[in-house]
């Protein structure tokens, strides 16, 4: 061994690293997101992948405002507003999440309504409005509403004998003015889409045909909602959706304790402070204030959106049997030297040492 010396070289002292050398966990997480988007945007991927990436699009954002989102508002409302390695404070990341997120939920909407619907449409997938319906096909989904929806509704109104009604996490929900036809005094309900139900309802065909036509469950509600309100008069409706935090606050090392912990966090959990309030571009100005006061919900955390609203439903569209719209499936191979031979065991220690 030679006795000259090497040189080694010290790493540079940390102190003059730049400071934002560090990428945010949060905003990090929101670029693989938009990641996710771009895959439903690129054009070259079979058309129901990409409506399944604009289904996984939202379920992750659902996931994302829940824990994460979550998390840094209960950091600020408990004071603990200390800095991350990225030099951000909790209050500059969530700000920096809002202008993002915002702009990626509208991008996502205008890119279903915009681009991927039509080239549904031109593939035989058909998803209505009421008005474009045919006379028969209202009168099927008046009986599928009367047969199927309106034993699982549950509207709940506001007046000084009921309180505003606790609107549940990730639930869809109609928000109905109404008023009594002698009186100009306006009350406000609240029905709750039934999420056991399809998400987008299928309206059958009478001709042998393979194209498919559906209407969101949303719509077909609100047009028979008078039916929950005998007496009163419907002044409008609008649709909204709210998230709420569902991120777990557990001490692990508390391990006798531990079982119970978990169970009161998870009753705690259920009743978690709304962070995002979805609604659809068409609310009136009053409702929304409304929503706002009563959900004690920030202007920042409202988003509002084109409809239709929560598009993790497009999972059922997406798992429509048309091969021909999707990725072709894998065929698993069996490497040739791994297939054992009728009069013998496959060895693979004995097939890695003789192809080595």
């Amino acid at each position: 061994m030679s006795e000259e010396t090497m040189a080694i070289t010290l790493p540079t002292s940390p102190h003059g690293l730049a400071p934002d050398r560090y990428l945010d966990r949060e905003i990090s997480w929101l670029a693989f997101n938009r990641r996710v988007l771009e895959m439903a945007e690129d054009n070259s991927i079979p058309l129901l992948e990409r409506v399944n990436y604009l289904s996984i699009f939202a379920s992750n954002m659902d996931e994302f405002f829940m824990v994460r989102v979550a998390g840094l508002q209960r950091r600020l409302a408990t004071g603990l507003a200390v800095r991350s390695p990225s030099g951000l404070s909790p209050k500059e990341v969530l700000s920096s999440i809002s202008k993002d997120a915002h702009e990626l939920q509208l991008r996502h909407a205008h890119l279903f309504l915009d681009v991927i619907e039509p080239e549904l449409e031109q593939n035989g997938i058909h998803l209505v409005r009421w008005p474009e319906l045919r006379e028969d096909e209202k009168q099927h989904l008046k009986s599928y509403f009367e047969d199927h929806i309106f034993p699982v509704l549950t509207p709940l109104a506001v007046d000084p004998a009921h309180p505003f009604p606790y609107i549940s996490g990730l639930s869809l929900n109609l928000a109905v003015v109404l008023k009594k036809a002698e009186s100009p005094i306006e009350h406000f309900a609240r029905v709750k889409v039934p999420p056991l139900l399809p998400r987008f309802v299928l309206i059958p065909s009478k001709e042998d045909t393979s194209e498919v036509r559906y209407v969101p469950l949303e719509d077909v509600i609100g047009e028979f909602i008078s039916l929950l309100f005998p007496g009163m008069e419907v002044v409008q409706h609008h649709n909204f959706r709210v998230t709420r935090n569902e991120d777990l606050d557990v001490d692990e090392d508390e391990g006798e304790n531990l079982l119970l912990a978990l169970e009161k966090e998870l009753l705690r959990r259920r009743f978690g402070p709304p962070v995002r309030l979805e609604i659809a571009d068409d609310m009136n100005p009053q409702v929304l204030e409304l929503l706002i006061r009563e959900l004690d919900i920030s202007k920042q955390d409202v988003y509002t959106l084109p409809s239709p609203l929560d598009l993790t439903g497009l999972q059922d569209i997406a798992s429509l049997p048309r091969p021909e719209l999707r990725n072709r499936p894998h065929q698993v191979l069996t490497n040739r030297y791994l297939h054992p031979r009728d009069d013998e065991e496959l060895d693979i220690f004995a097939v890695l040492k003789k192809r080595e």
